[in-house]
């Protein structure tokens, strides 16, 4: 063999087939089981294929898939985040009572939500680098803080459990049409949650595919030691994550204030669950190192059309859980098998 036909040859053991791509892809496993699930409802729920239907899903998924896309980041990096749906409520409470409180401009009260939660996402960072304790013991401290801060903190200055309205106040319009309006095409309303959904989708995955920082989330997921001693900004990279986290608490908050003008301090309790569920659902390992931002999509999509699919197909919702359940299961070992699949055709 001669060097032109040595180069031929090695190039193409390079070279990576088609099939090879797509078994490596983190998200197959939850495309199968959205294809499998959209089918599914469509045979059992005459109501499901219709454009009012799809919306509603749509609007379900987006709800969880904002904070799913960071908190499925942070799996990738190797953490979880137990405080992720306090903080939600958090987010919307400092909102309002500051806007309320200061008989300032909504959108005062917006900003300063936004710099609370990403400082409660910095904290849970810094924290967890400094200490070297497990995420699960510092977030669910930070779960636990947040829920008495909440309930406290709403109680001692509005006497109740839920906020006073700020429905009448300046800014409120123009922050309802930014967080929680409603865009009407061909008749059909779509929440723009759904944009503030698809655009986190969008950047998480730039982030992760084409820039130094998607390679360090994957570099520490994967093995934080190894990260470290080639360069990799460890202790940076983990907090960034958990300010992302912060970020799409802080979306999720405003959105759920300017839906209703009035925060219930005791909401959110049991949605960090879920978060992970969708990011699980979607090809996330919970070892870390592994899985997509297009995948926590279409977790959440999943959990969009399970959550309303039941509804339509007129069944008992109570059965819902056990759905959501066996579908954690389904695709976990879905995600497993694609694994072995794209190992053994390498």
């Amino acid at each position: 063999m001669n060097a032109t036909q040595a180069k031929t040859a090695d190039e193409r053991i390079l070279q990576t087939s088609p099939l090879r791509k797509l078994l490596g892809r983190p998200e197959l496993g939850s495309v199968v089981g959205a294809i499998a699930v959209f089918v599914f409802f469509a045979f059992f729920a005459d109501s499901f294929l219709r454009a009012s239907s799809l919306s509603t899903v749509l609007y379900a998924a987006s709800t969880i898939g904002i904070m799913a896309v960071p908190v499925a980041l942070l799996m990738i990096g190797g953490e979880f985040d137990l405080s992720a749906g306090v903080m939600v409520t958090s987010s919307a409470l400092v909102s309002s009572m500051f806007s309320y409180q200061m008989t300032a401009n909504v959108w005062v009260g917006v900003g300063v939500s936004l710099l609370v939660t990403l400082a409660i996402g910095a904290f849970n960072g810094f924290m967890l680098t400094r200490t070297k304790l497990p995420s699960f013991i510092i977030t669910l401290g930070t779960f636990l803080m947040l829920t008495g801060l909440n309930l406290g903190f709403t109680k001692l200055i509005d006497g109740t459990v839920s906020t006073k309205s700020i429905a009448d106040m300046e800014g409120f319009p123009s922050a309802q049409d930014v967080f929680a309006s409603t865009i009407t095409i061909g008749g059909v309303g779509f929440k723009v949650t759904i944009l503030w959904w698809l655009a986190l989708v969008a950047v998480a995955s730039w982030v992760l595919l084409r820039t130094r920082a998607g390679n360090w989330i994957f570099a520490v997921g994967g093995n934080k030691d190894a990260a470290r001693a080639v360069g990799v900004p460890v202790t940076r990279t983990k907090i960034g994550l958990y300010m992302g986290v912060g970020l799409g608490a802080w979306i999720s908050g405003q959105h759920l204030l300017f839906s209703y003008d009035v925060v219930q301090s005791g909401e959110g309790v049991g949605n960090e669950l879920i978060y992970i569920i969708a990011a699980v659902i979607g090809g996330c390992l919970i070892t870390g190192g592994y899985g997509s931002a297009v995948g926590s999509a279409v977790g959440a999509f999943i959990f969009g059309m399970t959550s309303k699919g039941i509804v339509f197909a007129e069944w008992n919702p109570d059965w819902f859980k056990f759905f959501l359940g066996a579908m954690l299961l389904l695709a976990t070992l879905l995600n497993a098998w694609v694994r072995k699949r794209a190992e053994a055709t390498k």
